[in-house]
């Protein structure tokens, strides 16, 4: 990258970032990561949440491993020594209440003197507006790419295919919940006595997944503006076709199956990337068909 034009941002809290420069060195929460990596911008390293460990969790590295990008640890015990030495142009992280950044105190970036950008992955948007914000970032996080004349950055040709790939799983996944009808419980298993049942309009990505007509389950009236927590008779009573069940590191796997109950894995915090979310449609459809 050349870096040679300013660049400028409006992060989803309303803030405005700009340098003189288009940013090069990118350290991000790691589902943002994940994100722009398939979004054709490669971060220098990531950093987890307070639910990660000293390791890559599988289920929200994406790419990120594979393409040897760092793993700094949860965001709240990061070394701001090591973060320093890493040189970022710009930190990129998630709100979930357009207040705050998710993951990293933003005193940290404002201590090394380092512009952060949030962006939004709670409920006030829905998931082809995340993507689209998404897609902003990385298009402007691009923009300072050297290309040869008549060809296609690379990231651009991603982001397209994966805008077209998402469309081709939606319509996929359509057709065959409109032909199974198939009832859907989302949850995230907290031991053997314990579940958190995912309540569906409070997660962008499953009323994605109703507005395309997949028949989601509410768990019912209770506590808990995203999840109604329960035992696993709960879900017995629900009376589900198939479990999507949490597969992060920290959540538990599915204790109480009932009988000739499905299950599928789902990820609450798949990178917000059309390809990302394109492999999450074309999964789902997979396992309602079987």
């Amino acid at each position: 990258m050349s870096g040679a034009q300013p660049w400028g941002f409006t992060d989803d809290r309303g803030t405005e970032r700009g340098a003189a420069r288009v940013p090069e060195r990118v350290v991000a929460y790691v589902r943002a990561g994940a994100a722009l990596l398939d979004l054709g911008v490669t971060p220098v390293a990531v950093y987890g949440s307070g639910h990660d460990g000293p390791g890559y969790d599988p289920a929200k590295a994406g790419g990120l491993d594979a393409a040897g990008v760092p793993y700094l640890g949860p965001g709240r015990a990061l070394d701001e020594g090591l973060l320093r030495e890493l040189r970022p142009d710009v930190i990129v992280d998630v709100t979930y209440d357009g207040k705050s950044p998710y993951a990293l105190d933003e005193a940290v970036a404002d201590r090394l003197g380092v512009p952060l950008v949030a962006l939004s992955v709670g409920n006030e948007l829905s998931l082809p507006e995340i993507l689209d914000r998404f897609g902003e970032l990385g298009a402007s996080l691009r923009a300072g790419a050297v290309v040869p004349a008549g060809v296609v950055p690379a990231g651009v040709r991603e982001a397209n295919a994966g805008e077209a790939g998402v469309g081709e799983a939606e319509a996929v996944l359509r057709g065959v919940a409109g032909r199974t009808g198939l009832a859907v419980l989302a949850l995230s298993g907290a031991g053997p006595d314990q579940v958190h049942l995912a309540r569906p309009q409070a997660w962008p990505e499953l009323a994605r997944l109703a507005a395309l007509g997949v028949r989601l389950l509410d768990p019912g009236p209770g506590p808990g503006a995203n999840w109604l927590t329960a035992d696993w008779g709960r879900v017995a009573e629900l009376r589900p076709d198939l479990i999507l069940f949490d597969n992060r590191f920290h959540a538990v796997p599915p204790y109480e199956t009932p009988p000739g109950v499905r299950l599928a894995a789902w990820n609450p915090e798949t990178p917000p990337s059309p390809a990302a979310y394109a492999r999450f449609f074309r999964e789902l459809a997979e396992a309602l068909a079987a």
